[in-house]
């Protein structure tokens, strides 16, 4: 009997199919029914790659072998995933399947990855697309009753596969043309450009180019304190005939510029009598819309400081693992149309802390068919993100978090809007005006859900006002001048960034290319995330706190593109003129081959310019350094590759080692002869170091490991007299003295050497204070520190470094509950090397057996 394979893009998915079409058997890793073989990939299981006959195995990175435009492209399986790959095409290739149904999700990325499938597999049997917006039985089965023809999503394939060979193209000839243009005058600069990574960057450049433009300007306010019959209150002056002025951000019709206009309005009112009178309105505000991925991740930043990664991370483990949430990368905050009934079903199923408001909920009926709520128009791929009524066990602290985020945005979204009554009072004392507002909640509606402290945070803008009478005769019985200053504009983190390429569209001027991405913005909800993390990885971006902040290394990129005049790269526009034309190919308006040849001419073009640029630098905004020549005391002033004396012949390399120098270390260097240790380094082998910069006999930078002439034969005793021990040695009981880079026994240095320990001052880019390596010594653990980076995943984790029976330091994670009938264990960092300076052995953590141990160097 012949069968259709129908291929879902996730498991969950596959489950939800053979549910709602009933008559499957579970096998290992695939479903089968009389009609229907059923599986799903697991996300993107094939990456496009250059054929291995047109790849160049050596001297990729010059322009000698650029621009990469093969005729074709290859695919190559994710590493990750093939024994799912080799499943389905085992799977497409069984005889007795004799079509296929493409089940995966119903937008471009899901059209990629069945395609890719499909190509990989070289199959030419029949295909078939199920298209849906809701996981309901019903729709479900609807769906399959009315499967389109793969000719219908012909243009949307198209597009799909245009998009990623396109992105491909742009990336790979980018970054390999301004990594050889950086590397011309020797050694190599990786410097990775990217559709979607390039312009982000440019919008938070942009940015602290103006912080760093700002000027502060002083500025007054006035503010009185008036007596009238049922107490006290206070008003703020303003000009009631203000207009904003056309190029001035910070003209409000409360400051003043000058203080002697300030202090005479002070003089003019001042014990004077006034009249107040006030007008009151009714105001309404409704509940925030549901969560997509984006809005979800602004939310939880600003309110955990979560970075976009982490609550991913976690929105996706509430889904698969916890099955408590609806999938989290998604672009809608809106519902299906069919979901009303589903909605009822997981209101009824939520746990009992979130009872209350669900059944209130249900009493009044407020769950209907609502445009705001349930809209299929405002669906693409996926729908909001929405519990899923199943009561979730043993959630972390910080799913519990994202979890209750959820569940409370889905539950006041039904809730009617907060009610407040706002007062507008002006007094006016002598002819001028001073501006007092109320703010008083009436009825909390959805505010109930988020209970006192969301009622509280929201009325902030103003507070319930002591009674006037109408045109009631006050005193003015106080007025201050304050004096202030203009503030520079905010620094991006993850939730204003996140915000940033949501809306970049509106940055861009062409009205036909801003409609085309008004939907998308920058990058999609699910890879916004990994698009800042690719940015901070790259050292492009620093995140300090919750700011981020662009590198030295930022801005050399930003002004490069400049220079070359591949202004493209950096601005939005090239994502929205990318997003007109694939959703005209998506209409069959525009042909795959036509939109390939101009992609293909845009990666020349850059590299040409690149290639044709005779000079070893580009012009910019650079900077001139604080700090004098180290050989002649002149002004050094920095150009696009070096640091370099407008007096003599002394300069600097910005890069040494794949590391730029940032202004304020250059200018710490010349002025102190050293400065470090700095971190980020990378060795010819592409491994992570750390190290102290010091100014050698000849001026120039060099590394110093904190291993100085102090070992072997010959080598002088090293004087600790002036320093305070940080306690005693773990291995001899001898004290421990900081010497470079590292913290020493005294007796591990010297002539006559006889203990070896030694620990990093910096550990895989985590900085180790003083203060806690006191505590080590004194304790046996430090606190916990956050800033520990992987050498091989290069992602950030979290560890206390502890000292063992033996004296050596390792790491030793923080305890995780453990489940029924485990035991405790602590973990060394399996998958870190040592970096390359100067460290102690390995300590061996307690109870990690199963894992590697490697050393806290």
């Amino acid at each position: 009997m012949s069968k259709e394979l129908i291929i879902a893009e996730k498991p969950s998915v596959a489950q939800d199919i053979a549910r709602a079409l009933g008559g499957f058997t579970k096998e290992k890793d695939y479903f089968e029914s009389d009609e229907y073989v059923l599986s799903s990939a697991v996300g993107h299981l094939l990456e496009l790659a250059v054929p291995e006959e047109y790849e160049v195995k050596r001297g990729k990175w010059t322009f000698a072998h650029l621009p990469v435009i093969p005729p074709r492209f290859a695919l190559k399986p994710i590493e990750k995933t093939d024994d799912r790959l080799k499943l389905l095409t085992r799977l497409i290739k069984r005889k007795d399947v004799t079509g296929l149904i493409n089940a995966c999700d119903a937008g471009r990325e899901g059209e990629l990855i069945f395609s890719f499938i499909v190509q990989h597999s070289k199959t030419d049997k029949p295909v078939s697309r199920l298209w849906l917006q809701s996981m309901t039985p019903g729709a479900i089965r609807d769906g399959f009753a009315q499967l389109r023809s793969a000719q219908e999503v012909e243009g949307l394939r198209s597009a799909a596969v245009c998009r990623a060979e396109s992105d491909w193209l742009i990336g790979i000839n980018g970054t390999r043309a301004m990594t050889a243009f950086n590397s011309k005058t020797g050694g190599f600069h990786l410097t990775t450009v990217g559709r979607v990574q390039t312009p982000t960057l440019a919008i938070v450049v942009e940015r602290e180019e103006k912080i760093r433009r700002f000027k502060p300007r002083d500025y007054w306010e006035l503010e009185a304190t008036f007596g009238c019959k049922a107490g006290r209150y206070a008003g703020r002056w303003f000009d009631e005939s203000f207009r904003k002025p056309e190029g001035d951000e910070h003209a409000t019709a409360f400051r003043l510029w000058d203080r002697a206009r300030a202090d005479a309005i002070k003089a003019k009112c001042d014990g004077k009598p006034g009249i107040a009178s006030e007008e009151s309105k009714p105001s309404t505000q409704l509940s925030p819309l549901l969560f997509d991925l984006t809005s979800l991740q602004r939310d939880a930043n600003g309110r955990f400081g979560f970075s976009a990664r982490v609550t991913l991370q976690i929105a996706q483990a509430l889904y698969e693992k916890h099955k408590a949430l609806t999938y989290p990368r998604t672009d809608a905050r809106a519902l299906p149309e069919d979901y009303v009934g589903t909605v009822k079903d997981v209101l009824h199923a939520l746990p009992d802390d979130y009872a209350p408001f669900a059944g209130e909920i249900m009493k009044q009926g407020w769950v209907k068919p609502n445009k705001r709520i349930f809209n299929n128009a405002k669906i693409s791929d996926h729908f909001a993100i929405i519990p899923t009524g199943a009561v979730p066990k043993s959630l972390s602290e910080a799913e519990q978090k994202i979890y209750d985020l959820v569940t409370r945005r889905f539950l006041a979204v039904f809730y009617p809007a907060a009610e407040y009554r706002i007062t507008t009072r002006i007094t006016r004392v002598e002819n001028e005006a001073f501006k007092t507002e109320g703010k008083v909640l009436v009825n909390p509606g959805w505010l109930a859900v988020y209970g006192k402290e969301a009622a509280k945070a929201d009325d902030e803008g103003g507070a319930q006002l002591v009674a006037v009478e109408q045109n009631e005769r006050v005193a003015t019985e106080d007025i201050l001048v304050k004096a202030l200053v203009t503030k520079p504009p905010a620094r991006y983190n993850e939730a204003t960034l996140l915000s940033a390429m949501e809306g970049a569209g509106k940055m861009v001027d062409d009205e036909e290319l801003r409609a085309a991405m008004g939907e998308r913005g920058l990058g999609t909800p699910a890879t916004r995330a990994q698009i800042i993390e690719g940015l901070i990885a790259e050292q492009y971006l620093h995140r300090e706190g919750r700011e981020l902040i662009p590198s030295a290394k930022a801005f050399s990129l930003i002004t490069l593109l400049k220079g070359l005049d591949v202004s493209s790269l950096t601005s939005p526009e090239l994502t929205g003129e990318w997003e007109h034309k694939l959703a005209q190919m998506e209409r069959g308006q525009l042909s795959r081959p036509e939109f390939m040849r101009e992609i293909a001419e845009m990666a020349r073009e850059m590299v040409e310019r690149a290639k044709r640029y005779e000079s070893d630098t580009v012009p910019g905004d650079f900077a001139t350094l604080s700090a004098p020549c180290p050989k002649c005391g002149g002004v050094v002033r920095e150009n696009y590759k070096k640091f370099a004396c407008q007096a003599c012949d002394w300069s600097a390399w910005k890069i040494v080692a794949g590391r730029q120098f940032e202004i304020h270390e250059i200018e710490t260097l010349l002025r102190e002869r050293r400065v470090g240790p700095l971190t980020g380094f990378r060795s010819k082998m592409g491994r992570l170091f750390n190290a102290e910069i010091r100014l050698n006999d000849e001026q120039q930078p060099e590394f110093d490991f904190g291993q100085p002439k102090d070992d072997g034969e010959g080598a002088e005793p090293v004087d600790f007299s002036a320093q305070e021990p940080l306690g005693p040695c773990p291995k001899c009981g001898a004290r421990v003295f900081e010497h470079g880079m590292a913290y020493v026994c005294e007796k591990s240095v010297g002539p006559e050497k006889s203990c070896d320990f030694r620990s990093g001052k910096v550990i895989l880019q985590q900085p180790v204070e003083r203060e806690q390596m006191v505590k080590l010594l004194a304790d046996g653990r430090t606190d916990l520190l956050k800033g520990f980076v992987s050498t091989r995943t290069r992602r950030k984790f979290s560890a206390f470094l502890v000292r063992g029976g033996d004296g050596k330091v390792g790491f030793e994670f923080e305890a995780k509950t453990p489940k029924a009938g485990a035991k405790g264990k602590t973990a060394a960092a399996a998958d870190d090397e040592k970096p390359p300076v100067a460290a102690t052995a390995t300590a061996k953590p307690a109870r990690a057996p199963a894992r590697k141990r490697s050393s806290a160097a």
